[in-house]
């Protein structure tokens, strides 16, 4: 199955890629949560959504965010209990493409 990139996405709907762009410096400005700690919760959810992209993009941002790889590969473990062990198995090759890129496709 072909990927659909952000880069694709921006071209076709400039409007709501600013948009959403907007939404997520927002986010990234809420006061209380780290960069590091963000990311790690990011890669927890991307996994408890099956989003392979989102938990090697996320994975990579947390290591720039000076994640470790226990750290990125904690945040998916920790879906086991959550999401069945099928989930975790499906997405920490992901975590680790990510965390070993040195860059990553949004």
């Amino acid at each position: 199955m072909a990927q659909y990139s952000f880069e694709q996405f921006e071209k076709d709907f400039p409007e709501l890629a600013s948009k959403y762009l907007e939404l997520v410096e927002a986010q990234r400005s809420l006061k209380g949560i780290d960069a590091k700690t963000r990311q790690l919760i990011n890669v927890g959810i991307q996994t408890a959504n099956r989003n392979l992209r989102g938990v090697r993009y996320h994975a990579f941002m947390a290591k720039e965010a000076g994640a470790t790889r226990n750290e990125v590969l904690g945040a998916v473990g920790l879906n086991r209990h959550l999401r069945g062990v099928g989930v975790v198995l499906d997405t920490l090759p992901e975590a680790t493409a990510g965390f070993e890129s040195k860059k990553v496709d949004r």
